[in-house]
């Protein structure tokens, strides 16, 4: 027994130290994440949205980084704008960026991984929105599309579709400055911010609870042999189509995948395996229910065909290009065994972010808040968004 309360408690620690290492910048993120969303209107959104022309995809991608969200949202956020009128194609293009390629994540991957791994994030998602709408562009036929419409227009519920009908930006005219400085330019930060966290927090817990126990109980042998790193080219070959699979039954997603990246990096993946693993929080198992929900179960498994090769193939793009210029980490010393507490610059912006993120969740809940988070998991037409 007393082994066994070890053994928990030492995961427990990892899971603490990592959690440490990384709060402030969750709270730096999803409050630019807030700025940037009281901003944006998601009826412009939509707007932008109407075909997959480059420029369009280009849009796409930019209005997903802006408009951060947890997997869930994002997913049911691009439903939202395909039923309005958005092009399917620059729809899952929004959802990849909006989950894929936001501050926070890359912030949290310097962090727990280096500051490689948030470039290879940047370099591999453009590479892997290409991909797919080149993959859409020669294999989604129209009929399969109209059918997805048709079951997209069914609204059967998904998961956060509350959340996502939510629109918290500050309404009326003038400048973005002078928008943001308003005081209710203050409650929609303060609403996102509340709202983002809401809807991350249980993936969060989850990765690091997952991550302290990968890295405190499985030993180092299993994944050297799973990650054949004795077999260098085997093992670079091996890591971008293992990645996604492993992410696909860890039901983690968003930025709860980063501490159990930080785990596969010194277990032995690839450097290409890391990132593809990072791109497949939107085909885990919990996602693709709803994927059938929204779209079929033929549109739902053109999407896991589709995404799972894009991954890979980003993935040994990534690993080509960083190992072609020595961006490849020489070293796997990841933030996972060794994260801990102490007084450095950690803690202090720690402190300074803490503080912070009080202020904003006093707004949230000062300015009527609560019933919001009544209804993030609501239906996706209770917010009257479509």
């Amino acid at each position: 027994m007393t082994r066994v309360l070890h053994a928990i408690g030492h995961a427990l620690a990892v899971a603490g130290g990592m959690t440490w290492q990384i709060i402030w910048s969750l709270i730096l993120g999803f409050a630019l994440s807030g700025v940037v969303q009281a901003l944006v209107r998601k009826a412009t959104i939509t707007r932008l949205l109407g075909d997959h022309r480059p420029r369009t995809l280009a849009t796409a991608t930019g209005l997903g980084i802006a408009s951060s969200s947890c997997s869930y949202a994002a997913v049911a956020l691009a439903r939202s704008l395909f039923r309005k009128g958005a092009d399917f194609t620059a729809a899952m293009t929004f959802e990849i960026a909006s989950t894929n390629l936001v501050l926070e994540l890359g912030i949290i991957m310097a962090l727990l991984l280096g500051w490689q791994f948030t470039v290879a994030e940047f370099v591999g998602g453009p590479i892997m929105i290409v991909l797919i709408a080149v993959a859409f562009r020669l294999f989604l036929r129209r009929r399969l599309l109209d059918a997805a419409r048709a079951q997209a227009d069914r609204a059967l519920a998904g998961s956060m579709e509350g959340h996502a009908a939510m629109d918290m930006s500050v309404q009326g005219s003038g400048s973005l400055l002078t928008r943001l400085r308003s005081a209710d330019g203050f409650t929609s930060v303060a609403q996102v911010f509340v709202m983002e966290w809401a809807a991350v927090l249980r993936d969060v817990v989850i990765g690091l609870l997952l991550a302290g126990a990968l890295g405190a109980w499985v030993p180092d042998s299993f994944w050297r042999h799973l990650f054949l790193t004795g077999h260098p080219v085997l093992a670079q070959a091996w890591g971008p189509l293992l990645g996604p699979i492993i992410s696909v039954f860890a039901f983690v997603c968003s930025i709860g995948n980063v501490p159990l990246a930080a785990v596969l990096w010194n277990g032995g993946i690839s450097f290409g395996g890391v990132v593809a693993f990072i791109f497949a929080d939107l085909i885990i198992v919990p996602i693709l229910v709803i994927y059938r929900k929204y779209y079929g179960t033929r549109m739902m498994l053109f999407i896991l065909g589709t995404f799972y090769v894009t991954m890979a193939l980003a993935g040994y793009a990534v690993e080509l290009i960083f190992g072609t210029v020595g961006l490849v980490p020489a070293t796997r010393n990841a933030s996972v065994l060794n994260a801990g507490v102490s007084w450095n610059y950690t803690t202090v912006l720690n402190i300074i972010f803490l503080v912070l993120a009080a202020v904003l969740v006093w707004r949230f809940f000062a300015t009527g808040g609560r019933p919001m988070l009544k209804m993030m998991e609501g239906g996706p037409d209770d917010m009257g968004s479509e």
